[in-house]
This record gives C-alpha cells, sequence and structure tokens, in this order.
C-alpha cells in the first residue's frame, strides 16, 4: 500500500510541477542577443552575446534556444552546438536558471564572407523537471551585422590600380589657386611677397603669409562592372563569384585610400542591392569626402547581391550625367560598346580608365 501510495504521490507531484512550471516558465524572463559590433571586416572575428534573466522566484529548470544563422557567420569553439542544415548553420544553447538569475554567454564567431547577415530569429523552448510539459516561444530580435569586404595590402592590390591612386594623388596638388586661402603661416624664405598678409603681419609684429588652397579636387569614381562576359544573364556564376568577391575587394580598398588621402571617392555598378533584383535600380554612391562616406561606401557593397541588374552598356548609359569626374572601370572584359561608351564620358569631361581584370583580382 505504501508503494502505491508513493506513486501516486510520484505522480501527482510530477503533474502539479508540469503545470506550475508551463504556467510561469516564460513569466518575467527575457531573453535578448547581439553583436558586441554592428560592422566589421570580412575576415575578422566578432562575438555573438546571448542574455537570459530570470526575474522570478522560481527557476527554470531548463531552457533550450534554437536559431538558424547564415553559415558565413562561422562558431570556431562551438561545433558541437553549430551545425550545417540546408545552407545554414543550426546553433542551439541550454540553459538552467535559478530565481533572480542573469546568464551572458559570448560566442565567437568568424566573419568569412561579405554581407548583411541577420541572427535575431531565435525559438525558445522551455520545460519542466521531467519534461512532460514545453512550451516555445518564437522570438525575432534585432540582431545583425554588417560585414564590409577586406581592405587589400599593398601586395595584394594590382600594379595598375597603384598607378591610377598615384595619378589622382599627383593632380590634386598641381597648382595652388591664388584667390582661394586657407590659412596664414609665418614667412619662409622663398615666399613671394604679393602673398604676404599685410594686416596680419601689423597685427603680429611678423611677416605672415597667406596659405591658398589647389584649384583641383579630384572626384574619384570607382565603377564594377558585374558581369564576367558579355553575354552574361542575371546571377554570378558559381564558379565566378571568387573573382569578382576579389574585384570588389579591389573597388572597396581604392575607395578608402582615396577618401583616406583627403579625396572625394564614389562607387558605381550595374549590380543592385539585396531584395532589388528586377526593379532596375542599380548600385550608384555619388563622388563626397569624409569617414562618413566610407561608411557609405563599404556599407552599399556589403549589401549588394552579385545580380546583373543591367546590361553595363546600358548602365554606362544611365551614367552620362557624370562631369568632372576620375572614373576607373574595373571589368573582366572589354569590348567595342564598352570603349565607345569610355570615349563619350571623356567627351563629357571626364577622365576615364580601363582596370581590366583576369582571375585571380591581377590586372
Amino acid at each position: 500500500m505504501s508503494v502505491l501510495w508513493l506513486v501516486v504521490m510520484t505522480i501527482a507531484f510530477a503533474i502539479v510541477q508540469a503545470m506550475v512550471f508551463g504556467h510561469f516558465n516564460f513569466k518575467k524572463l527575457t531573453y535578448t542577443r547581439s553583436f558586441d559590433r554592428s560592422c566589421a571586416f570580412e575576415g575578422e572575428r566578432a562575438e555573438l552575446l546571448e542574455s537570459i534573466e530570470n526575474k522570478k522566484m522560481l527557476p527554470v529548470p531548463w531552457l533550450r534556444a534554437e536559431s538558424r544563422i547564415p553559415k558565413q557567420l562561422h562558431f570556431e569553439k562551438e561545433q558541437l552546438d553549430a551545425h550545417e542544415v540546408s545552407g545554414g548553420l543550426y546553433h542551439k544553447s541550454i540553459f538552467y536558471l535559478s530565481p533572480m538569475l542573469k546568464i551572458t554567454r559570448h560566442h565567437e564567431v568568424l566573419l568569412k564572407k561579405r554581407g548583411a547577415y541577420l541572427a535575431g530569429s531565435v525559438v525558445v523552448t522551455c520545460g519542466d523537471l521531467f519534461s512532460m510539459s514545453k512550451r516555445e516561444k518564437h522570438m525575432d530580435l534585432d540582431c545583425g551585422i554588417i560585414v564590409y569586404p577586406k581592405i587589400l595590402s599593398e601586395d595584394e592590390l594590382p600594379d595598375p590600380a597603384h598607378k591610377w591612386l598615384g595619378d589622382l594623388s599627383v593632380k590634386r596638388w598641381i597648382m595652388p589657386d591664388p584667390f582661394l586661402v586657407n590659412g596664414i603661416r609665418d614667412y619662409r624664405a622663398g615666399d613671394s611677397m604679393k602673398d604676404v598678409h599685410w594686416r596680419a603681419s601689423a597685427r603680429t609684429g611678423d611677416l605672415r603669409v597667406k596659405v591658398h588652397d589647389f584649384t583641383s579636387d579630384p572626384r574619384a569614381m570607382v565603377i564594377l562592372n558585374i558581369q564576367t562576359s558579355d553575354n552574361q544573364w542575371a546571377d554570378v556564376g558559381e564558379s565566378e563569384t571568387e573573382n569578382m568577391e576579389q574585384a570588389i575587394r579591389i573597388a572597396a580598398t581604392m575607395c578608402v585610400r582615396a577618401l583616406n588621402s583627403g579625396m572625394q571617392a564614389g562607387f558605381s555598378s550595374n549590380a543592385c542591392l539585396a531584395g532589388m533584383a528586377g526593379k532596375g535600380e542599380c548600385v550608384f554612391v555619388p563622388s563626397r569626402a569624409g569617414s562618413e562616406q566610407t561608411n557609405l561606401i563599404l556599407t552599399t557593397m556589403a549589401q549588394m547581391v552579385l545580380h546583373r541588374e543591367l546590361s553595363f552598356q546600358t548602365y554606362l548609359d544611365g551614367l552620362m550625367h557624370l562631369t568632372g569626374e576620375d572614373i576607373l572601370i574595373l571589368s573582366f572584359y572589354e569590348t567595342d560598346e564598352i570603349r565607345g561608351k569610355m570615349n563619350e564620358l571623356r567627351m563629357r569631361g571626364n577622365t576615364v580608365d580601363l582596370l581590366l581584370l583576369k582571375k585571380g583580382g591581377r590586372a
């Protein structure tokens, strides 16, 4: 009789605890996740932070957080908890939460490829002591990271690209404009007396001369042809993907170096941004200067997909409004039509060069 009573009490306890935990597990329970930064460069590492807090006096016997994460975000130290499923990663974290407890876990992630990635879709499952009752909750959290294309080193950048950037740098400092005054400095031997600022000299008691700004202010526009051949239609072939990714890295490096040198820079391509395929809208970032322009160009490149939105000849027709730009075209091929469009751009007051790329990112 005592054994039967013990069995009955055990069953009753199991049923009661299942009802209690099933009702209260998600009460005063918060789960959040985020990356330690909003953007990073291809090949760098970031941390995915998981935080869960139980704000009630009742424990949570077990909690499982499951999510699918793009495979380009590689979990370096948790391969047992991250498995590749249907082109993505299935990631799982299991917690036990005592009353009034907060747990934060740090997952190191290798950013393998440029892109804009979301990792905020999570299914949280809670259960009781005997897993008799399970409840799950789907959460869409604001968790994402933008991966910029890698900035290449001196050795990785093709020689013609070095020459083009060098020519722009020289062009910038060719001739000072006598009508543009950028400041005042002390007189130096060899300075022209016509540049002396007489009022400033009288005020300070020493000769001061005007510092002139420069007439030439290059505007570098890097144009990337997303096609690998003249007859390509729609998306870049899988075998050519890495070659095109290297071309994007070259374009990013050239834009960043021009901007870091104080020049204006812009970027355009006959590709489109993610989610915009088939709408006829191609990538175009006008030439400007400053750190905000650097972030804008790199973010645009991260969000760009390898999809030919317009044929390159048609796209160049839409750029005939450009004037006074120093244009560099990155392309894996050239045709008479492309050379003709380049001449039309020159007739509108632009300088236009073609950097012909080959497999492996060389020129």
